[in-house]
């Protein structure tokens, strides 16, 4: 404003009805300017959460927003809630900018996720599964297979499962044993003497990781709709067969969350090596949240607490499957999904076979998902083939796992270029 440069006097606003004035403004406090980044966070995850309950998303979509929301909250807690522990664990009970002291925050984490959880599977229960029951998509129950589909889950297990289940005894002889971040397991309390007369309360078994979590029935067994059959519950009704001689009197899912934060030393030589010991421990690394089936008993659930060092409110009682991050399948319904999106790719791009000779003419602006990311990964493909290309340096953030544009950059490297 030319009259504050001018140092002359600007005169206030006039007061009226609608007009606040300096004494009807709020006061805050210095800490109340601020958010806590932590919660902020969370905040963004609930809303992920809603979406899952909005009547304008396909309904495969909207489980889709459940299964996102999982995904979600396991990384808070593998960062996020990881990192406030081990402030805790330092003694350091320092204000955040936002005057929160790091306990404050975990117990609001706490209560607000607890409620988040029982409403996510209250969505799961009560609306998007009798929904997609309605499409003749079905989740069974172990009571719901009849014989002959039992017969076939049986051979299933028999054939595809049991060879790569390894039940674990929890004995003086065995400690309890080093699951791995995330993993779905079963805890299972057995009677009688097993095959080497030995007599056994308790015993772990991992599910493998190789599996898929949901399995399809055949359509001949089901006049042609999708009826599907949780791992969990094929492992559950046949887990007797893993302790020969012993019968299993109960059988409760459990999954726990570790610290996967990633601490490196500024001054490592290193890098790569560093990385690769850092990324093999922290599947290993403090546990921070114990998952369990709402149907366990308490001393049970006493137990694993004990075992993974945990505190009551860092347990998270499930009404359902308590991987539900990896409840995903293959189901055949356009309807029920957003309509594909076909993303095209600019003019300029179609015209030339280079990039390189596309971008000297003009600049080329994508707008994705609207225009198709194939250009850039063809732009970095011609880089890392191109004797002229000396270096490639980009960003990356959060990668898939089977990412083209790793793929690519891991070809450039061994061609000579600086990655």
């Amino acid at each position: 404003d030319p009259r504050r440069r001018s140092g002359s006097q600007i005169p206030p606003p006039p007061a009226g009805p609608n007009v606040a004035s300096p004494a009807t403004l709020p006061q805050y406090e210095a800490n109340q300017r601020y958010i806590n980044r932590e919660l902020s966070i969370l905040d963004f995850h609930l809303r992920v959460l809603e979406q899952a309950v909005d009547p304008l998303h396909p309904l495969l979509e909207r489980l889709n927003f459940l299964l996102i929301f999982s995904r979600n909250l396991d990384e808070f807690f593998e960062i996020r809630v990881a990192g406030l522990l081990q402030q805790l664990s330092f003694n350091d009970e320092s204000h955040s900018p936002d005057g929160l002291l790091p306990s404050e925050v975990l117990a609001t984490i706490s209560e607000r996720v607890h409620a988040a959880i029982e409403r996510q599977y209250g969505i799961l229960n009560e609306e998007i599964l009798p929904q997609l029951a309605e499409e003749n998509i079905r989740f069974l129950r172990r009571g719901e297979i009849t014989p002959e589909k039992a017969a076939l889950v049986k051979q299933y297990f028999r054939e595809q499962v049991l060879p790569v289940l390894t039940p674990i005894s929890l004995d003086p002889s065995h400690p309890f044993p080093r699951l791995v971040n995330k993993s779905l397991n079963f805890i299972v309390t057995l009677e009688g003497k097993d095959a080497f007369g030995r007599n056994m309360n308790l015993a772990i078994v991992p599910a493998p990781r190789s599996l898929p979590r949901v399995v399809r029935l055949p359509d001949h067994l089901t006049q042609g709709y999708e009826h599907h059959v949780m791992l969990s519950a094929i492992i559950h009704e046949h887990v007797s067969e893993l302790f020969p001689g012993m019968t299993a009197t109960g059988c409760h899912q459990f999954r726990v969350t570790r610290n996967a934060d990633l601490e490196l030393d500024e001054d490592v030589e290193d890098l790569a090596k560093a990385l690769k010991g850092e990324l093999s421990s922290r599947r290993f690394g403090r546990a921070v949240r114990l998952e369990v089936t709402q149907s366990c008993p308490d001393h049970i659930v006493q137990y694993l607490l004990k075992k993974f060092a945990l505190k009551d409110s860092q347990l998270y009682r499930v009404n359902g499957p308590v991987n539900l991050a990896r409840l995903i399948s293959n189901f055949n319904r356009p309807r029920l999904r957003y309509r594909p999106m076909i993303p095209v790719i600019p003019a300029a791009l179609q015209k030339s076979d280079s990039s390189f000779d596309a971008i000297k003419k003009q600049d080329i602006l994508l707008h994705h998902p609207f225009e198709s990311f194939a250009p850039v990964i063809n732009l970095l493909r011609e880089a890392a083939r191109d004797p002229k290309v000396l270096a490639i340096k980009q960003t990356l953030y959060r990668s898939g796992p089977d990412s083209e544009v790793v793929q690519v950059l891991a070809e450039a490297a061994p061609n000579g270029k600086e990655v």
